[in-house]
């Protein structure tokens, strides 16, 4: 027999059902709200009130999606490699963010893992994968997962995760997860039925908030910090990344995510492995990431969404919605953040109508993590549209240039290494057809209110959507991708093998720069990065100092006479100087 424990604080009879037969549960004396009981191993669920078999909210295995039986897992069972690894810290290291069921055709992480060679050999330090939680259907984001402690089945469940992370490991790599905590998809959400895991107290986009400090709390912060750490524990994961942190709604003393932090560094010190907390959060507030002992958080970094803005605003000119205020002076916006972090550091954004965010510290540029391309900001336009759609190579390669030789964490998305022409859209496989048509009728008014033709947006749940967002692993042999690769590859080796180049000291970055004439130059101790954009003729920049080689060149660039450089247009150019 097997003992079985749920919480239902408000149950009045609960049942653990194991091959169509219910087995009575009994209250935990000493745990408030808990039920226990006895049955088979075996595929199971609870009735509560006589109802019929849920998923169990713990579940770690749900092999029939997340409206079936849940399925025991033996996490000891699992034999990892005798392959020694003690983990790596965040700082100094190049991320690079994947999707599980688009990085290759099949989808899975065993096709993932064939691939892994392809990441070592161009230089990264961790794998990010997107959310693998079950959700309904085969295909999706993954931010609609619904059994917190669970792996999509059609990526390959929780072994095949585990053989994922393994394989990492044996290579060298990293493993983060992305993990979603402010919100639970719209379908297979049986939690409402077990007790108070929502408060109408609150609300966010998404509907009423999971409850973090209404009556019942303790034990929701529980179930969710005991996800986060079985990630950790029982898959051999290095990291963390947060879901839109800035929708954890909690006013209580101790914060949720002061308190999931403790509990990882808990953790860490009792495994002997660096283990760390990445938040994706929309407040420009430095103490997210301001260690406990100083009054902050002590999360370990966060996203920059302030430097994608700037950077993609020069690059590409657009200045729609979030993008006026960076627009409005793209090389100033872009020198900004590589010396301020934030752009909106107590600044007014006019998109949100209102001054916005605090000074971050100089000190802790590696807190950040700077990048040209992710998920949300390449999947949540209309067409999925990456840089490579409307840039030329000159100008993907600036974009490397000056993501891999910042003061931040620099973080890759899947395929932009070589300018992947396919796009990365947005996806749905929703089962029920109600919620398949609003999903596609909500974005389809969404991008009608931005001048975008219904036709001209794909439709969600389309099959052929979620095909074309497949990479081509054909692509990277052949030009021009072959050489933004090795771009990639030689930006991330000189990062490595020189060390001012990955300092996360904002205070020594500086940057000047002339709008009129496309230029942009990057101080980092004896190297300058010289980016040139637009333009019909070579220009003349001034050194101040004595040109002594090129570390990194793409386009074209010659050394003048009295300490100039000239580049010719898109070009970029990584220096070495002696003043």
């Amino acid at each position: 027999m097997t003992s079985y424990q749920v919480w239902a604080p408000d149950a009045v009879v609960v049942e653990v059902e194991v091959g169509a037969i219910p087995y009575p549960m009994a209250r935990v004396p000493d745990r408030p709200g808990w039920w226990q009981g006895e049955a088979p191993d075996g595929d199971y669920g609870f009735r509560l009130g006589g109802g019929r078999a849920l998923p169990d909210p713990r579940s770690a295995h749900q092999p029939d999606g997340p409206d079936g039986l849940s399925r025991p897992v033996d996490h000891a069972a699992f034999r990892w490699s005798d392959t020694p690894w003690h983990g790596r810290p965040l700082p100094g290291a190049v991320v690079y963010e994947l999707h599980i069921g688009t990085f290759t055709p099949d989808g899975t992480f065993d096709g993932a893992a064939d691939r892994l060679d392809h990441l070592v050999d161009l230089g990264v330090d961790f794998v990010e994968l997107m959310p693998v939680c079950p959700f309904p259907g085969r295909y999706g984001w993954g931010y609609d997962g619904v059994s917190l402690w669970a792996v999509h089945e059609p990526y390959g469940g929780p072994d095949g995760l585990k053989r994922f992370v393994d394989a990492c490991h044996r290579r060298g790599l990293g493993v983060i997860l992305d993990v979603v905590h402010n919100h639970l998809g719209p379908s297979g959400n049986y939690l409402p039925a077990f007790g108070p895991y929502f408060t109408d107290r609150h609300h966010t986009p998404w509907g009423s908030a999971v409850n973090l400090d209404a009556p019942g709390s303790d034990e929701v912060r529980a179930y969710l910090i005991g996800s986060a750490l079985a990630w950790l524990r029982d898959y051999r994961i290095d990291g963390l990344r947060l879901d839109a942190v800035h929708a954890l709604v909690d006013h209580r003393a101790l914060p949720f995510l002061e308190e999931l932090a403790t509990a990882v560094d808990d953790l860490a010190a009792a495994t002997g492995r660096p283990l760390f907390l990445i938040a994706e959060s929309d407040l420009n507030d430095p103490r997210t990431t301001t260690p406990r002992q100083a009054g902050g958080t002590g999360l370990t970094a966060q996203w920059s969404d302030d430097f994608h803005h700037a950077l993609h605003a020069l690059l590409t000119g657009e200045s729609q919605g979030y993008y006026g205020d960076f627009a409005t002076d793209p090389y100033a916006a872009v020198a900004r953040t590589l010396t301020r972090g934030f752009f909106h550091d107590g600044t007014r954004s006019s998109f949100r109508d209102r001054h916005h965010g605090r000074p971050f510290p100089p000190a802790y540029g590696h807190r950040l993590l700077g990048y040209a391309q992710t998920h949300d900001q390449v999947g949540n336009r209309a067409t999925g549209d990456r840089l490579s759609a409307t840039l030329s190579p000159g100008r993907l390669a600036a974009a490397a240039a000056l993501v891999l030789t910042s003061p931040f964490t620099p973080m890759l998305f899947m395929g932009e290494e070589w300018g992947a022409t396919t796009p990365w859209q947005y996806f749905t496989d929703h089962t029920d057809p109600r919620l398949a048509d609003a999903v596609r009728q909500g974005r389809r008014r969404e991008f009608a209110e931005h001048g975008w033709r219904a036709e001209d947006v794909p439709d969600p749940q389309a099959r052929a959507t979620v095909l074309g967002s497949v990479l081509d692993w054909t692509e990277p042999a052949r030009e021009p991708h072959a050489a933004l690769l090795d771009w990639y590859r030689r930006l991330i080796r000189l990062r490595r093998d020189h060390p001012e180049l990955m300092a996360g000291d904002l205070g020594s970055v500086t940057v000047d720069h002339d709008a009129e004439h496309g230029r942009l130059t990057v101080h980092r101790g004896p190297y300058r990065l010289i980016v040139r954009l637009g333009g019909t003729e070579p220009l003349a920049v001034p050194l101040d100092a004595t040109y002594t080689g090129t570390m990194a060149l793409f386009g074209d660039c010659w050394p003048g006479t009295d300490d100039t450089l000239y580049l010719a247009p898109d070009s970029t150019a990584l220096i070495r100087v002696d003043r």
